[in-house]
């Protein structure tokens, strides 16, 4: 567990939830609570009496229950005291602890077929408790998001991060909203590798020299594609049911809590439209992915329509043959050129003519593709 108490002044990490609860909070800033799922779980009362002290309320039941639920999709939910979001990650990398355990076989990221980036990609939900002054996430064992975001949050500021933007949150929703675009980023960076790992699939399955016979691990990845699909319209849904909540919120009275609010919407807005990038880029995929597959069998329908006719070619190009090679082998006492010295080679060149005469016309045909 990692305890953040964020003030406009700097960043300072506190060791336990007794001393954050004997602190107190200050008259600003507010306080980030980050703690794995497990720590959650066996932590749940020391934290219950900290927020109690903190903010003078206690998660319900049922929100507990949720934020420790490794399967729950993306939703938004809220009280007259906080809001509650559970957002699915998607992040590169293996699943462990927790998130292993809980997720059934035939979800766990360790399982996909297809290409190897698919197979890595983790969905795991991480949970955000948002109250006026604190924030509490809870996140997967071994979650890089929190690691990641704790790490920018405490790195000393110089003259090249202000440069560039970076500032701390000006409180929980902000926070919040940063480190789910940090997720939803992590999922953009993604972009490249899985587009190069699906391209080198259409390759092999519009390769005329190769044979593709991996049509198992095909489907897995349609699969993949079409859950990846899934875990972004239940993300967006809940960003987007964020948003219209945040425009419930009364009006603040000061000028400058005003402008806040209105960059966290403009913050909210952005995170939506990066969930929506993601979107469009896995129905992208899962459209190519198939278009693939259709092109695949149109391309072998192709070649084989092609095989077909060259044999319908050469058996016309035969028939006449046939024909005169059967003339000639009815048992009649008399035939044209049968007792004839050369009557054998004057046969065999007229049908070696037919047969060139035929040959070249269906080659201006171009029914034959030698």
């Amino acid at each position: 567990m990692r305890i953040f108490d964020i003030q406009s002044e700097g960043v300072q990490e506190s060791d336990s939830l007794q001393s954050l609860q004997a602190r107190g909070l200050g008259a600003q800033g507010f306080v980030w609570i980050a703690c794995e799922r497990s720590e959650f779980e066996a932590c749940l009362a020391p934290l219950q009496t900290t927020l109690q002290a903190l903010c003078g309320l206690k998660l319900l039941d049922l929100h507990v229950s949720d934020l420790l639920n490794a399967q729950l999709p993306s939703h938004y939910d809220y009280t007259s005291e906080y809001d509650i979001l559970v957002f699915r990650r998607l992040a590169a990398g293996h699943l462990g602890g927790d998130s292993a355990q809980a997720e059934p076989a035939p979800n766990r990221a360790g399982k996909r077929g297809g290409p190897p980036i698919l197979r890595r990609i983790d969905t795991s939900p991480v949970g955000f408790a948002l109250m006026d002054r604190v924030l509490l996430t809870v996140h997967p064992s071994n979650c890089a998001v929190r690691e990641g975001y704790a790490a920018k949050l405490t790195q000393s500021p110089n003259a090249k991060s202000h440069a560039a933007g970076a500032h701390l949150p000006t409180g929980p929703a902000d926070l919040m909203l940063r480190v789910v675009n940090h997720m939803v980023d992590g999922y953009l960076a993604l972009r490249r590798e899985l587009t190069r790992q699906l391209d080198h699939w259409q390759a092999q399955l519009l390769n005329p020299r190769s044979r593709f016979n991996n049509w198992s691990s095909l489907l897995d990845a349609r699969l993949t594609l079409h859950q990846l699909d899934e875990v972004c319209e239940e993300q967006r849904s809940s960003i987007q049911d964020w948003i219209e909540a945040l425009k419930t919120w009364p009006e603040p009275p000061a000028a400058d809590q005003q402008r806040e609010r209105e960059l966290l919407q403009v913050r909210s807005r952005d995170v939506l439209e990066h969930i929506e990038r993601v979107v469009r880029h896995v129905r992208r995929l899962e459209q190519n992915a198939e278009m693939a597959v259709q092109i695949h069998f149109s391309a072998e329908s192709h070649r084989a329509n092609d095989t077909m006719r060259t044999l319908t070619t050469l058996t016309a190009v035969f028939l006449p043959l046939n024909l005169l090679a059967g003339i000639f082998g009815m048992n009649f006492a008399v035939m044209p050129l049968l007792q004839l010295q050369f009557g054998f080679w004057w046969a065999l060149g007229g049908m070696l003519l037919i047969a060139a005469v035929l040959m070249g016309f269906f080659w201006r045909k171009r029914y034959l593709n030698l």
